[in-house]
């Protein structure tokens, strides 16, 4: 009899231990699950380690800081609606340095206090107060640990004086451990994003400087046309009779030019201003057209002939715009500096658009330079590698990152007898 008693409370205990593990991978698959929906956003993974957080602890409210110079920085908070709704107004958004929260961090263990009403007066802080007069009764506070150094803190409570099991309290740790490596690789990836975007746009304003000359010169052309039309409008009106057809004509004109330098320094604005990236659906030739209206000007000045071949009925693709147009940008730039040195009446830049089944579209920019040498070849997309004498090596490296984070290809081949042919391929929506 006590054999079979013996049997039943072991095997009782083993299927509470895979309950347990089952819930615990579960919980750990909805962080992997938020993270994979949403890679470079932290609020729905904040969501998700809470929401498991709750479930794997039966607590009322769970609550996650995160670590900053100046202490503990209160970023979310899930549970019982009455209860989060009184600890968000009336919790301190900063636990700084000294307080109980950041005392407990310090230390890197978990803290259980089974009662805070029972808690010494030595360890109690405003934010006790304020947890006590909520309901709020027993707690256990989880440091969030990554190679030692504090992340954050994460924060379960129950509104009733009912102690977490040595259990759960080991099952909750295993979780913060796993939840910390996730939350960290995707703040990670978050700043590389940032830290990408920035140098994206430093190397546009940097571009945008180097058009200076030829810019001006584009919206110099309609300026001095309108100017030209208004003249002769007055012209017109001055006639007796005056000749009103003339000088509607004349207005017209002026209308229409005025209009393509708004358009010029539209283009530039988009180009130069900073914006986190939005996906949208793309008229890939127009967006080709309006970059290589901005570099008309450099190319005649370098006695460079420009073609386009833009296939009818691309596929859709859904894309940044002005990353696009950046990287077209770098390019077509780069192509008419590479025939500077070739003779006079050779130098052609050829652009052109395909549709490609069933990848999408491919971009051709092609030039008839000196073209790549073979030792450049493997390094010609590496960061800070450049063949120009007052070059940063950089632009051809964002360009690669940009067209692969929206999923394509950017590649570059040596062309016979001389010059080079970067292709690049978009998905299609």
């Amino acid at each position: 009899m006590n054999e079979s008693t013996h049997e039943e409370s072991t095997a009782s205990e083993l299927q509470d231990r895979v309950t347990e593990l089952i819930e615990q991978q579960t919980a750990i698959s909805e962080v992997l699950r938020a993270i994979a929906n949403s890679p470079h956003d932290l609020q729905p993974i904040f969501d998700a380690i809470l929401d498991s957080s709750t479930r794997l602890c039966r607590a009322d409210v769970v609550t996650l800081r995160l670590s900053e110079e100046s202490g503990l920085r209160l970023v979310a908070m899930r549970g019982d609606p009455l209860l989060v709704s009184h600890l968000w107004s009336s919790f301190p958004a900063l636990a700084e340095k000294g307080s109980l929260q950041s005392r407990i961090a310090t230390s890197r263990l978990p803290a259980h206090i089974p009662d805070l009403a029972a808690l010494e007066i030595d360890h109690r802080d405003g934010s006790w107060i304020t947890a006590v007069n909520a309901g709020y009764r027993a707690t256990l506070i989880v440091p969030l640990l990554k190679d030692n150094k504090i992340v954050g803190t994460i924060t379960l409570g129950r509104k009733q004086v009912q102690p977490f099991t040595d259990k759960q309290i080991s099952l909750f740790r295993d979780f913060a451990a796993q939840a910390t490596i996730a939350l960290e690789s995707t703040r990670l990836e978050r700043q590389y994003r940032e830290a990408q975007m920035a140098l994206a746009h430093a190397n546009r304003v940097a571009t945008m400087g180097q058009l200076t000359a030829s810019i001006a010169h584009e919206i110099k052309q309609p300026i001095t046309a309108a100017r030209t039309y208004a003249a002769a409008a007055l012209r017109f009106f001055d006639k007796s009779p005056p000749d009103v057809a003339k000088v509607r004509e004349a207005l017209t004109c002026i209308v229409d030019q005025t209009g393509r330098a708004s358009d010029i320094v539209d283009r530039i604005g988009s180009l130069i201003k900073k914006a986190p990236p939005r996906k949208e659906a793309v008229d890939l030739n127009a967006a080709i057209l309006e970059v290589a209206a901005l570099t008309r000007s450099e190319a005649i000045k370098t006695g460079v002939t420009v073609g386009t071949q833009l296939a009818d009925k691309l596929p859709r693709i859904q894309y940044d715009r002005v990353q696009l147009q950046q990287v077209m940008l770098n390019l077509i730039l780069n192509a008419i500096q590479s025939m500077r040195d070739v003779e006079v009446g050779n130098r052609e830049l050829h652009i052109s658009t395909v549709s490609i089944e069933p990848e999408g579209v491919r971009v051709e920019v092609r030039d008839t330079g000196h073209g790549l040498r073979p030792e450049s070849l493997p390094r010609l997309f590496e960061p800070f590698y450049t063949t120009k004498p007052d070059g940063m090596g950089m632009g051809l490296t964002i360009s690669r990152s940009i067209i692969e984070a929206h999923g394509g290809r950017l590649w570059a081949i040596p062309c016979e007898p001389r010059g080079a042919l970067f292709q690049l391929t978009i998905p299609a929506d």
